[in-house]
């Protein structure tokens, strides 16, 4: 099949104080958050000044990619658009209407297989698309948690960090936390642990812990555990005094990032008197860059698939990723 251009979708992030209460509301738009949770939220992008870093993170992705396409004779305009944030999807897909694209590639910036990191952007793709009259076809590129370059750029990321702490800190990857019944229905965990396996044993740590962070859902629906908090305390009781983070679950130095470890996370392992560093995310590595360019030479007719484990596959199955129950709001 033949493809005539690249959308970059990423979730979109507030840029500036007034973006950020309309941000939040389309991010948890269904899903019974309260108000509370909202303000409370709120009050952790009022410390950047409303602004989060992640679109910044996008555009200068894009450019990129674009660089990379350039050097490497790759003729695929590249285009991006947001779940959350402007640009949103439907205007990115009406523009690339507009320009005369008729079958493009999607880049989903979310490694994992779960329901929010890759069936509910299926669905967003789909939604934008029914919105633009004579909108192209759009096909999502594959999950990229096991692509060789991937696990490369975070093996890099990671001996940076060691390198940068004390010597014998404990090895600690961290994942946005998802309900528990959303997790029994993708391979998100499997996914997590085996790519954590195989950086810890690429940067020779024997031990390593694989903990979640980012919890958003109401108190009495189960979420995966152990939270990034209670585990550091668990491990300052076991006499560890030193971690490295890597925060395996996420490909940009984005606001659950930098509030939830840099800011928290940091919090808690100072007032436990351990010391702390935190690896950064693959964004702009030009390991990653790269992989990006493999993965639409996949797509080719000749293209070749890398991949590390068996976890992973280029499409969706129907039952797969399916989302978790959602509460029934209060009458």
């Amino acid at each position: 099949m033949s493809f005539d251009a690249l959308l970059i979708v990423g979730f979109g992030g507030p840029e500036g104080p007034d973006d950020v209460r309309p941000f939040l509301e389309n991010v948890t738009r269904g899903r019974g958050i309260s108000k509370e949770r909202l303000l409370e939220v709120g009050a952790h992008y009022a410390r950047f000044g409303g602004v989060s870093p992640i679109n910044g993170q996008l555009r200068a992705l894009k450019l990129a990619i674009e660089d990379d396409f350039r050097a490497n004779g790759v003729g695929l305009p590249v285009y991006w658009g947001n779940r959350n944030w402007h640009p949103m999807l439907a205007a990115t897909v009406g523009a690339m209407r507009d320009d005369g694209v008729k079958n493009a590639l999607a880049f989903v910036t979310s490694a994992f297989g779960s329901y929010s990191g890759c069936r509910q952007y299926r669905e967003d793709l789909e939604r934008a698309r029914a919105e633009v009259e004579g909108a192209p076809m759009i096909s999502k590129l594959r999950n990229f948690f096991d692509h060789p370059l991937f696990v490369d750029a975070v093996v890099l990321r990671t001996k940076a960090a060691l390198a940068a702490g004390r010597e014998g800190a404990r090895l600690v990857f961290t994942a946005h936390s998802i309900p528990v019944a959303s997790a029994s229905a993708s391979p998100y965990e499997a996914q997590l642990r085996a790519i954590a396996a195989l950086v810890a044993a690429r940067v020779g740590e024997s031990a390593h812990d694989l903990v979640y962070q980012s919890r958003s859902g109401t108190p009495g629906v189960p979420w995966l555990e152990p939270d990034i908090d209670d585990h550091l305390a668990a491990l300052h009781e076991r006499g560890v005094n030193d971690v490295v983070l890597v925060p395996l679950g996420f490909v940009s130095d984005h606001m659950e990032v930098i509030w939830d470890l840099d800011t928290q996370a940091r919090a808690t392992a100072e007032r436990l008197g351990m010391g702390f560093t935190r690896a950064r995310t693959v964004s702009d590595h030009p390991l990653f860059i790269r992989m990006i360019r493999e993965l639409v030479g996949e797509r080719s007719a000749s293209g070749e698939r890398r991949a590390l484990t068996t976890l992973g596959d280029t499409t969706c199955h129907a039952s797969c990723c399916q989302p978790a129950a959602r509460p029934r709001p209060a009458p």
